[in-house]
């Protein structure tokens, strides 16, 4: 993923000299928000493994592998019919890993309204634990940077922007690249500059900001 990065980066500087800022978002705005999303996929992915594994095992965890399965092998319609029962009737931790993975599978298969409208409910029931709530609001953040406006990503992950929190870093960038893609760019150029000043912000993190940052300077408006 560094390489990638980084020759992503490269590939972008070269085209500060041409300051078309539109272009360059039309050209590149889908891989940013695709790499930054991979982060808060792995978030998920971990949070939600290790609530797994603190669960008993039961009839509802066979379940949920089996929908996995299904998921796997690119049977997405099965694959969410048997979520959707887990959903219902799974016991322990099951029905919220249910959620978040049928989440999942909407925006993989276009469904990007019904997916944004699945985890910004997850992230508002106070009944899951609050790091699972935190991931599906930066699933839901990242969804609308291209399908919805900067008040509603502000919505999701603003309060997650803060220094004590530990998904700082991807709100932070959730909210830079909303406000990029809206036309702030003094805006955006804050909420990257917090990322480049922390210095716990992860190395990605911190080149796509700086990259972003770079382009802004560039174009001389902000």
């Amino acid at each position: 993923m560094a390489n990638q990065d980084d020759s992503f980066i490269r590939e972008v500087n070269e085209e500060l000299r041409s300051d078309q800022m539109k272009a360059i978002w039309m050209r590149f705005g889908g891989l940013i928000v695709a790499l930054a999303a991979l982060i808060v996929l792995g978030t998920v992915g971990k949070v939600g493994y290790d609530y797994w594994q603190e669960t008993s095992s039961s009839q509802s965890g066979d379940a949920f592998l089996a929908a996995l399965n299904l998921a796997r092998d690119n049977k997405s319609d099965e694959a969410l019919a048997a979520l959707t029962a887990l959903e219902k009737d799974g016991y322990g931790s099951y029905p919220v890993l249910a959620r978040l993975r049928s989440a999942t599978l909407q925006a993989q298969k276009g469904e990007t309204e019904a997916a944004i409208t699945a985890f910004s409910e997850i992230g508002k029931d106070t009944r899951i634990p609050p790091a699972l709530r935190d991931a599906a609001r930066l699933r839901a953040a990242y969804l609308l940077v291209d399908h919805g406006t900067y008040e509603q990503v502000s919505s999701e992950v603003e309060q997650l922007a803060v220094p004590q929190n530990t998904m700082r870093h991807s709100a932070r960038e959730a909210l830079g690249l909303a406000a990029y893609k809206a036309g702030d760019f003094a805006k955006a150029k804050s909420w990257f500059q917090q990322i480049t000043d922390d210095t716990e912000s992860p190395r990605g993190v911190v080149g796509r900001a700086q990259m972003l940052l770079d382009v802004i300077a560039a174009s001389g408006k902000a």
